[in-house]
């Protein structure tokens, strides 16, 4: 039979009493406490609270033993003027190095990409607009007869240089959006696009050269500008979109970053300064002296410092306000209303060209106009009346709101000298040019067919083209305002990094100098 641990016991005894269990022998026999009695485990964070309270309270001790002699206090009153001047130097360090990168990226990726892209959009309305031209000024299909010749080697000529500007543009755009995948899928879907617009419109001029070809070169330059007008161009202009995007969204963190940077500036040197100064009183009433060279010069060092640093700052942060909103948004307006300008001219030679079509594309030349000046008018006569009444108005009194669109947003947003008189030569050239469109459109109507397009195409004086070239040529004039003044921030940022960074720093460094030399020889005395 067996004996259980019960039945060993005697009667009465409590079951394993006197029995330890394994874990107790191993810690010696004494079982661990479970609850109050014994150290704590498992709390480390209140040993550490408490070392660190232990440490802080230290701390406080010696400063206030040390503060409490004079020679102490001088040295930690020098010692925070030298943390105060070293945290300054700092901060105007990774200022001077954020607005250095910030500049690099304006003139180097963001400015030139979106540029590239506006040129894109432009392009391709010119090339378009020029394919029209030559159809226009061909002649008959084959034969050459009737042919405007000086017309005619003018649009090719023009039409080439934007195929080469749009080649180049695409190349341009592919190389800076390495790394942005949602630019280089736009990029690619417009190379494979523009190929596409290229073989219709080589086959329109093809056709073109053929006996009796008129009608299929049509067809297939009708193909091209469904492409070009539904399709390439609304990527162009979100590809304009999205690069612009990217450059605004960079100025905006660059420029919060540096205007937090220059509040921090002022903080710090305020505190700079006040401590200097509290320096120089304590010195003054413990030793009787009205003031000590070696600080004096040291407080003016610092000035100089603070006041260049904050004047780094504030400049940085005007500059890129010049750079992006005064002068580079009216860029890309500027060139977005030429492109809707070439694409206008467009209209007027696919008008001439393709007669089945006309009212579409009479429709479309109004809606670009009320773009670029908005007013009422059902057809292109009664807009015309209208754009002549309300800018003669304007020039009676240019408070004179009755009109909107891009060119009344760029005559309230005149911020250069000489910038507003550009822009109303631009849009007194803009009136000339519609003037001229209802003349063109009159001697469609009377089917004077010959002297309409040579008046649309030509290149005689008071000819369309003519003073299409002046309103082009007074529109880039507005537009060289503008970028002039955009480079010439980027400039001047390059320079107030190069010059007030180093004056800032040095005044700093010789600061802490001073500092040590004039509070050297009190210090001495109490050795």
């Amino acid at each position: 039979m067996s004996i259980t641990a019960e039945q060993s016991q005697g009667a009465g005894a409590p079951v394993n009493a006197g029995i330890l269990p394994a874990s107790a022998v191993r810690h010696g026999g004494i079982p661990p406490s479970r609850s109050g009695g014994g150290p704590r485990q498992g709390q480390p964070w209140r040993r550490s609270y408490e070392a660190v309270a232990r440490l802080v309270r230290e701390l406080r001790a010696a400063v206030r033993r040390q503060w409490s002699t004079t020679p102490g206090r001088l040295r930690f009153m020098g010692t925070g003027c030298a943390l105060l001047g070293t945290g300054l130097l700092i901060l105007l360090v990774v200022a001077a190095t954020g607005a250095s990168g910030t500049w690099d990226a304006v003139e180097h990726r963001n400015a030139p990409r979106t540029l590239a892209a506006t040129q894109l959009e432009l392009a391709l309305n010119d090339m378009d607009a020029q394919t029209a031209n030559i159809l226009v000024s061909s002649g008959d299909s084959g034969t050459g007869k009737g042919r405007l010749d000086r017309s005619y080697t003018e649009a090719r000529k023009r039409y080439e240089g934007a195929q080469e500007t749009i080649s180049r543009s695409l190349r341009t755009l592919g190389a800076a959006s390495e790394g942005d995948k949602g630019t280089q899928n736009a990029v690619v879907a417009l190379t494979d696009e523009f190929a596409h617009y290229q073989e219709f419109v080589g086959r329109a001029l093809e056709n073109d050269e053929h006996p009796g070809g008129k009608d299929a070169a049509r067809s297939d330059y009708r193909t091209a500008t469904d492409l070009l007008a539904h399709v390439m161009l609304p990527n162009a202009s979100r590809l304009v979109d999205a690069n612009d995007a990217v450059y605004q969204a960079d100025y905006r963190a660059a420029h919060s970053d540096v205007n937090v940077r220059l509040a921090a500036g002022v903080v710090l040197g305020v505190l700079l300064v006040v401590a200097l100064v509290s320096l120089q009183i304590q010195l003054t009433r413990r030793f009787g002296r009205v003031l000590n060279p070696g600080l004096l010069a040291a407080t003016l060092c610092a000035l100089v410092a603070v006041i260049s640093g904050a004047q780094l700052l504030a400049t940085t942060s005007h500059q890129l306000k010049v750079a992006r909103h005064d002068s580079f948004d009216s860029v890309v307006a500027l060139a977005r209303s030429k492109a809707l300008g070439y694409d206008l001219n467009a209209d007027e030679s696919r008008f001439l060209l393709d007669p089945g079509h006309r009212t579409e594309y009479e429709t479309g030349f109004l809606e670009k106009s009320r773009k670029l000046y908005g007013v009422p008018g059902e057809d292109v006569g009664a807009y015309g009346e209208q754009l002549d009444a309300t800018w003669a108005a304007y020039h009676h009194d240019s408070t004179d709101k009755r009109f909107t669109g891009e060119y009344r947003r760029e005559l309230d947003n005149i911020t250069f000298p000489g910038e507003r008189e550009a822009a109303e030569k631009t849009v007194d050239a803009y009136v000339v040019y519609q003037q001229d469109d209802r003349k063109f459109r009159k001697l469609v109507a009377e089917n004077k067919i010959r002297e309409a397009t040579e008046f649309c195409v030509g290149w005689a004086p008071d000819t369309s083209n003519a003073h299409f070239g002046a309103w082009m040529q007074a529109l880039d004039q507005v537009t060289a305002i503008n970028s002039d003044h955009h480079d010439r921030a980027i400039a001047s940022g390059r320079d107030a990094i190069a010059v007030l960074a180093p004056t800032a720093g040095t005044g700093l460094v010789l600061m802490a100098g001073l500092v040590a030399f004039g509070l050297r020889p009190r210090l001495a005395e109490y050795r």
